[in-house]
């Protein structure tokens, strides 16, 4: 029975590190997020195959538990991904903030056609 849970939950750490490698990004952004999703990738197997590993390397950092450690490491994860989020929002504002003000100059009317339109009423 354990070799089965395992099976499913190294093809799940596969099929999500497959997920997340595809996206955007420019070229450097997508190798490092890539070499940090096959370490993760890694790990998660390790972990997997070899769970006491995990709770002596959480012992050798002064962490009781390898589960306290994982959760440690998922809590850094998410403020990670919260950041990397946060700026991403930001970015995507300044580009439709640039891109509305140019379409509002593209749309307004020349001054001299708005003068034009005076003079022949």
């Amino acid at each position: 029975m354990i070799i089965l849970v395992q099976i499913v939950l190294v093809l799940a750490v596969i099929i999500g590190a497959i997920a997340l490698m595809r996206g955007g990004g420019n070229a450097k952004h997508q190798a490092v997020r890539r070499l940090l999703l096959l370490v993760f990738a890694a790990l998660a197997v390790l972990s997997v195959f070899f769970p006491g590993l995990l709770t002596r390397l959480a012992n050798a950092l002064g962490i009781g538990r390898g589960t306290d450690l994982v959760l440690y490491g998922l809590i850094v994860a998410f403020m990670v991904f919260m950041a990397s989020s946060f700026q991403r929002g930001r970015q995507l504002e300044d580009r439709i903030t640039k891109l509305a003000r140019r379409i509002a100059l593209d749309e307004a009317p020349r001054p001299d056609a708005v003068s034009g339109d005076k003079n022949d009423g």
